[in-house]
């Protein structure tokens, strides 16, 4: 089986017929196909969580794919940024697009993360990577990939549960809107709150620096 062959078995109703096939393993199937996507960006993860999501329902269709997206960024985000300095991965620091990019996330931090990972078709492997590489802290990242991922899941979710309702009932569309920016203000708030606990962190920690210079002066 050649690549292109491989890709294009990977329509809805395959992957539902596979969800089916293994519903005896409850969740598990939904879950790790949606964990394979971050180790695997060519396949299609818009697939998967309307898949999900006409298989266990719009609610738990959401949850496990939510879970699993977000278990696949966390453990792609940690392996990058515990082997980047590994002779294999080495390169990826130095490469000049890499390294404007992971200085970009460490200015911007939380905002514009969160609004990239909201978007279904935004590289979240490139997303996961770059993040890995740059200083910015597990607990950040994984505020950023909660949330955003939260809102880009539910969206895919909510679309393929009933697509129609879009048109025939804007109400619901326009309440979508509206939690996508209460998770955004909140996430920031977090994210404020978690950069206040960091720096009360360096400054303790350079107190006691000097504290112990005195000492030993």
């Amino acid at each position: 089986m050649d690549f292109e062959t491989f890709r294009a078995w990977f329509t809805l109703e395959n992957i539902m017929n596979l969800i089916q096939d293994y519903k005896a393993l409850g969740p598990l199937p939904g879950i790790l196909l949606t964990i394979l996507e971050a180790f695997l960006p060519f396949l299609p993860l818009f697939l998967f969580v309307m898949a999900n999501a006409s298989a266990f329902g719009l609610w738990l269709g959401f949850l496990y794919s939510w879970l699993g997206a977000c278990i696949g960024a966390l453990l792609v985000f940690s392996f990058i940024r515990k082997y980047s300095q590994k002779r294999l991965l080495a390169f990826l620091p130095r490469h000049q697009k890499v390294r404007r990019l992971m200085d970009w996330v460490e200015r911007h931090g939380f905002g514009p993360l969160f609004l990239l990972l909201c978007f279904p078709f935004t590289p979240s492997a490139v997303v996961n990577i770059v993040a890995g590489l740059s200083k910015l802290s597990f607990a950040q990242y994984m505020l950023a990939v909660c949330i955003g991922k939260m809102v880009m899941i539910f969206t895919i979710s909510f679309i393929g549960y009933d697509i129609r309702s879009l048109v025939t009932q804007p109400f619901r569309t326009i309440i979508v809107f509206i939690i996508i920016f209460i998770l955004w203000v909140a996430g920031k708030r977090i994210e404020a709150r978690l950069n206040k606990n960091v720096k009360n962190d360096h400054v303790e920690e350079k107190r006691q620096g000097k504290e112990l210079k005195k000492r030993r002066g």
